[in-house]
């Protein structure tokens, strides 16, 4: 693949980096179902934005089935419907996954566009079968949450590239 006009090439990721700022992301989430707020409905769903940020940027590694497993991880631990967040969770890295070769061509502050639609579909789709099982509407603050995702897409784009844009070996003569 042609790399596009001004993008820094990337040392390849590492599966245990990759596997822990999953794991990181996914106790982040429990952790703010704990906290004060509970689980208010304008929270962000970190692990969402860190899954589509791997989907995205490693498609090979992360796809759907871990989408799965993560899901239902949340849900156990939210004692929400079981398979609630595993749907959203799929879909979402399933269309991060179609996507991710245009999404790669963008800069950042314009895959925060293109990636908006994504985070309000997997919310859309768990406040879907959240009322189909005869939950109650959490409240008109879910609309936040995938903006409030979409906004920390570059900050995360950032941190979770930072590991690869390092040089294995740096020195004086060499740009990288």
């Amino acid at each position: 693949m042609i790399m596009p006009r001004g993008q820094q090439l990337l040392l390849p990721a590492r599966p245990v980096f990759i596997w822990s700022s999953l794991m990181a992301a996914l106790a982040l989430n429990m952790l703010q179902n704990m906290a004060l707020w509970g689980r208010a409905a304008w929270l962000p769903d970190m692990l969402a934005v860190v899954l589509v940020f791997w989907v995205t940027h490693q498609p090979q590694r992360i796809g759907v089935g871990t989408a799965f497993a993560l899901g239902l991880a949340m849900d156990i631990h939210q004692s929400a419907l079981l398979g609630q967040h595993a749907l959203a969770y799929t879909a979402l890295s399933f269309l991060a996954n179609i996507m991710h070769r245009r999404l790669l061509w963008f800069t950042v502050p314009n895959q925060t566009v293109q990636v908006l639609p994504l985070f309000l579909l997997a919310h859309a789709l768990t406040l879907v079968v959240r009322l189909l099982a005869g939950g109650v509407f959490p409240s008109w603050s879910i609309v936040l949450a995938p903006f409030i995702e979409a906004l920390l897409w570059p900050l995360v784009s950032v941190l979770l590239l930072l590991p690869q844009r390092q040089a294995p070996d740096p020195d004086a003569n060499r740009p990288l």
